[in-house]
């Protein structure tokens, strides 16, 4: 997940970790825009009139002789995030920069904010619980209009993502398997939510869904099975060593906790988060991972709750990617358990490695 959430050591809302105090000189400033997709038709059978996917880009495009766009990097963000939560010192300070893996001087980057995410159409617009149900396949063909037809992007030299942006990465090297030259998933695993992963989901579901002041959805004020999905994020988002070194005491834990729920309380909307969580449903890129043809590597970190190397699935899964390869960062105490994936320090090096790949 990748929303801003404040303190050195808190992880993101898996992933999410506060937006700002990136080296904005290092790298020009993002251009943003919307992207308005008429009447977009979900996996459900619902529609929408009009979607936005808002989205920053830097750099420009670049195309070759036969007008394929040869230089755009698409970068997806974790749950609960948006575009603005990877520019910050740790991703984009790592990345964007001249001589940087993804200098912006050289390539055309694309952070959209996810359907159901940030500034692009989402249950707390006002459609509340009456919003289109949506799940990773929704979000992914989202994402695919707003380069295609948006950007006019009809080639990608990389995609890759996050947490739930990871997830999406597999997708995208399934269903458009000659869109891009090369994949990079970050903390995630290619198998169908399961086991604790799908577990802590839905006792974050069901807390909303079940709390009578959730209102089917039309609460005027937040109910309070908010603050237990919030709580629930803080747990999953970091290694215990963290989490143990900012609250070394029973007191110090119980204010760390209710300092971070407060400070969400004030953001963060229990339908948004309810829709966020629940599009998981639908992935599971297990039966096609033989179809992804463009180089695929995907990264890990040893200390990750969420996608626990000890369970050996990407490991085993990696090797029906053709071009698949896997790495599992060790622990150490640089890294962040599942933020892992946005402190590009621990794995730029197999980025700049990875974008050797050929053009496709």
């Amino acid at each position: 997940m990748n929303k801003p959430r404040a303190s050195a050591v808190a992880g993101p809302l898996l992933g999410v970790l506060a937006a700002g105090g990136a080296l904005a000189d290092s790298y020009p400033p993002p251009t943003e825009g919307d992207f308005l997709a008429k009447d977009f038709h979900f996996s459900s059978g619902e529609t929408l009139p009009q979607l936005r996917i808002h989205y920053r880009t830097f750099g420009a495009p670049r195309t070759d002789a036969h007008g394929v766009v040869r230089n755009a990097v698409l970068i997806l963000h974790g749950t609960g995030g948006s575009g603005a939560s990877l520019v910050r010192a740790e991703f984009a300070g790592e990345l964007f920069g001249a001589g940087q893996p993804l200098d912006a001087t050289r390539y055309f980057i694309v952070l959209p904010d996810c359907l159901g995410h940030g500034q692009s159409s989402k249950p707390s617009d006002g459609l509340h619980a009456r919003f289109p149900k949506y799940g990773y396949n929704d979000m992914v063909q989202a994402e695919y209009l707003l380069l295609t037809q948006g950007l006019k992007v009809n080639h990608a030299r990389l995609v890759m993502g996050t947490s739930m942006g990871a997830m999406h990465t597999w997708l995208w090297g399934e269903q458009h398997p000659q869109f891009m030259d090369a994949l990079m998933p970050l903390a995630s695993l290619p198998t169908q939510i399961s086991g604790r992963n799908r577990v802590w989901r839905k006792l974050l579901i069901d807390a909303i869904r079940n709390d009578p002041d959730w209102k089917g959805g039309e609460y005027v004020a937040q109910p309070p099975s908010l603050r237990t999905a919030i709580a629930m994020i803080w747990v999953m988002s970091s290694n215990p060593v963290l989490r143990q070194a900012e609250a070394p005491t029973l007191a110090r834990a119980d204010q760390v906790i209710d300092d971070y729920v407060a400070l969400y309380l004030k953001s963060d909307d229990a339908n948004d988060i309810l829709y966020q969580v629940s599009a998981s449903y639908d992935y599971d890129p297990g039966p096609h991972l033989e179809k992804i043809a463009a180089p695929l590597l995907a990264v890990n970190s040893a200390d990750d709750l969420v996608n626990p190397p000890e369970l050996k699935i990407l490991e085993h899964e990696i090797t029906r990617v053709p071009h698949g390869r896997a790495i599992v960062i060790p622990f150490s105490e640089h890294t962040h358990g599942h933020g892992s994936h946005t402190y590009a320090v621990l794995w730029k090096d197999y980025l700049q490695e990875l974008l050797q790949a050929p053009e496709r």
